[in-house]
């Protein structure tokens, strides 16, 4: 197995992994950063093998880095011994994990999900926070849920700060993403409840009737789910407020609905 060193925050690679941070880089190469050998190795074990492989003089001894390594060496990717500098710059953090990965962004396509594969599914429309997408999509693991699907212009799900909060769990979620037009569309065929949560609705989560597989929809973080969205669900419901707060963080209210469904 080849490991290459270097110590350039010139070099050409470096310059290109530390270049993910940006959308636009993300959308062009369609690769994306993971941060910690801890998400590389659930990375490998869900059979996503590294293209590009870093790693710090304290991670060279661990034993979990050969398995990464080789799994990386394995599929043609690149592993490189980096220094603590290169480690910082390419995390943008003082304290920066010792191990980098470099992987291939995965989309499902609408078509080729099988909607009772699970009983629940997430669908999220016009999200912006990343550490809500992220955590969307850890709980969604958590609960077995079957994938999530963004709706509209939604935050970029491998981003940095995204694939941080979903703790590995990104290399395990189904993600799909769809126009809004699309995802009303291939709503029709849907062979369980849509359910879709709004502050005004008159049914409460705990006592609606839902059918499996039921397909949660929520809205954005300010504005909730507009009136075209909330028409085609087949039930809303509300999650009461009963002290001053008078609503829920996204990602707290969707794995409310989550194991409500689920439970």
């Amino acid at each position: 197995m080849s490991v290459k060193t270097v110590t350039s925050l010139t070099n050409a690679t470096v310059k290109a992994v530390r270049a993910l941070h940006m959308r636009k880089e993300r959308e062009d190469s369609g690769l994306f950063l993971a941060e910690g050998l801890k998400i590389v190795i659930e990375a490998i074990d869900c059979g996503h093998a590294p293209k590009i492989l870093m790693y710090g003089p304290d991670a060279a001894d661990h034993p979990m880095l050969q398995k990464a390594a080789k799994a990386c060496a394995a599929a043609g990717g690149e592993v490189i011994e980096v220094n603590r500098e290169i480690l910082e710059k390419v995390s943008r953090r003082d304290n920066p994990q010792a191990v980098v990965g470099v992987f291939r962004q995965v989309y499902t396509p609408l078509s080729a999900i099988v909607p009772r594969s699970a009983d629940c599914w997430v669908a999220l429309q016009a999200v912006r926070d990343p550490g809500n997408l992220g955590t969307i999509i850890r709980t969604a693991d958590a609960a077995g849920a079957g994938g999530v699907i963004l709706v509209g212009d939604c935050v970029d799900p491998y981003s940095v700060e995204g694939v941080r909060a979903t703790m590995g769990s990104v290399f395990a979620v189904k993600i799909a993403k769809a126009s809004v037009q699309e995802f009303l569309a291939w709503r029709e065929e849907w062979p369980g409840s849509v359910v879709g949560t709004l502050l005004t609705a008159t049914v409460d989560h705990k006592s609606a009737d839902y059918v499996k597989p039921s397909l949660i929809l929520m809205g954005n973080e300010q504005q909730g789910l507009p009136p075209e969205l909330a028409a085609a669900c087949d039930v809303n419901v509300k999650i009461p407020m009963r002290g001053r707060a008078d609503s829920l963080n996204l990602s707290v209210a969707t794995g409310i609905m989550i194991y409500t469904v689920t439970g």
